[in-house]
């Protein structure tokens, strides 16, 4: 067994070695995933199930939404300011392409608005911004909604009245409006619009596919190890 301790056999050995450590890592990595993935689901159902609470008790102007009010079912009162509408442009359902319309919400008795998603609309082009969206309800509106955190990056950038991904400290600031933070996804509204959107789908509560990487490459790394002891063993057998 003398070879093992050769230049080359050590080094190799070390490649191994780094190469099963760090597919353990991975392993641990997508575990902890799925840990989180659970506890994030525990989460959500809880706020799915919940009755509607006033959505200033959730959200607040400037304030990021928390991990745990996520999906929160909030409701919210007030007049749509639908000159003020933004397009979310490639929103796709079932492969169709569509945009979202997001329209803000001033609340009853304030200077404050809340942005409202209100539904997915088809267009014939993902990346349009200009679409003819059903009109939103006019005078008070009863919104109830599910609270949505805001996207972040430069997907959330507002050109021409369109961006890709809603932030509403970036549309704040495009609108000049003073907004809540966070925004929802329309679940009803009354009166209701003439002609709906599609509401948004709701959320996926799956574990995702974490348990299965994280035993592959924990699979990887037991077939880097046996793979060294079966060469080794070959090397032993029939040394060259």
């Amino acid at each position: 067994m003398g070879f093992l301790l050769t230049r080359r056999w050590l080094l190799f050995a070390l490649t191994v070695g780094i190469l099963a450590y760090g597919c353990w890592w991975l392993g641990e990595w997508q575990f902890g995933r799925l840990d989180q993935r659970r506890a994030q689901n525990v989460v959500v159902e809880r706020n799915l199930s919940r009755e509607p609470i006033p959505v200033t008790d959730v959200l607040a102007p400037s304030r990021p939404v928390g991990d745990e009010d996520e999906w929160t079912r909030v409701s919210a009162r007030g007049s749509y300011l639908e000159q003020d509408s933004v397009v979310v442009r490639y929103q796709t359902r079932e492969g169709a392409p569509g945009v979202d319309v997001v329209t803000p919400l001033r609340l009853e008795g304030t200077d404050t608005a809340v942005l409202v998603d209100r539904g997915w609309l088809s267009t014939q082009n993902a990346g349009t911004a200009q679409v003819d969206a059903p009109a939103a309800p006019t005078g008070t509106v009863q919104v109830t909604g599910w609270v949505r955190a805001d996207a972040t990056g430069d997907a959330t950038e507002v050109d021409d009245g369109s961006t890709r991904a809603i932030s509403s400290t970036v549309i704040e600031d495009a609108l000049g409006i003073r907004l809540l933070g966070g925004f929802l996804d329309l679940d009803t509204e009354n009166p209701a619009a003439a002609t709906s959107l599609l509401t948004t789908e709701p959320p996926d509560l799956s574990e995702g596919p974490h348990f299965f990487y994280g035993l592959q490459w924990w699979f990887f790394g037991a077939l880097a190890l046996f793979g060294f002891g079966y060469l080794a063993y070959d090397e032993r057998r029939h040394p060259r």
